[in-house]
């Protein structure tokens, strides 16, 4: 695992805002090399067009214009703009909504986390995907019949897989 870098900024390396320092978050940023840099305005810059601010509900209740702040402060510099959020709060309800409401309205994608481990996992994975096209993630559909028949049927409650491969072999249409 890999810990704070001294050295100069790579694109291998994970950008982290100077403001950021003393954050426990950054404890749990094990799997990829990170340095703290002080040109940036986001907290966290995994390449020139992607970036990711981090909140935690608790800061949001003290401060609940600072996100705000700082979504206006990012402006159009980034095309993948994240909005981590560290859910430390048990009752939460309105201040998610506020956060989701500052996030949509800054075009910003909205990730919740209920752990600093959690949070950490998504800087380091948002980092390693940075380059990576949008399919690496997304869900593989099967192309054969009885895949597609078992996707369709499998989302009535009742219906099992066992049930479809039985249908399927029972009945020549569907």
């Amino acid at each position: 695992p890999f810990t704070h870098s001294p050295n100069r900024a790579s694109n291998q390396t994970l950008q982290v805002n100077e403001l950021q320092r003393g954050n426990p978050l950054l404890s749990s940023i094990r799997n990829v090399r990170w340095t703290h840099s002080r040109g940036i305005l986001p907290d966290f810059e995994m390449s020139p067009h992607t970036c990711a601010l981090y909140l935690s509900i608790k800061y949001h209740r003290l401060h609940p214009d600072y996100i705000a702040r700082r979504i206006d402060a990012l402006g159009r510099q980034y095309t993948k703009r994240v909005l981590l959020v560290y859910v430390d709060t048990e009752d939460s309800k309105l201040a998610l909504r506020e956060i989701n409401k500052a996030a949509v309205v800054g075009e910003m994608t909205l990730l919740l986390a209920w752990s600093l481990d959690e949070a950490g996992r998504y800087v380091e994975a948002l980092k390693v995907y940075e380059n990576r096209p949008p399919d690496v993630i997304r869900e593989r559909v099967e192309d054969t019949f009885v895949a597609q028949l078992a996707a369709a049927l499998t989302s009535i409650r009742s219906v099992n897989k066992a049930d479809v491969l039985t249908l399927a072999a029972n009945f020549r249409t569907i």
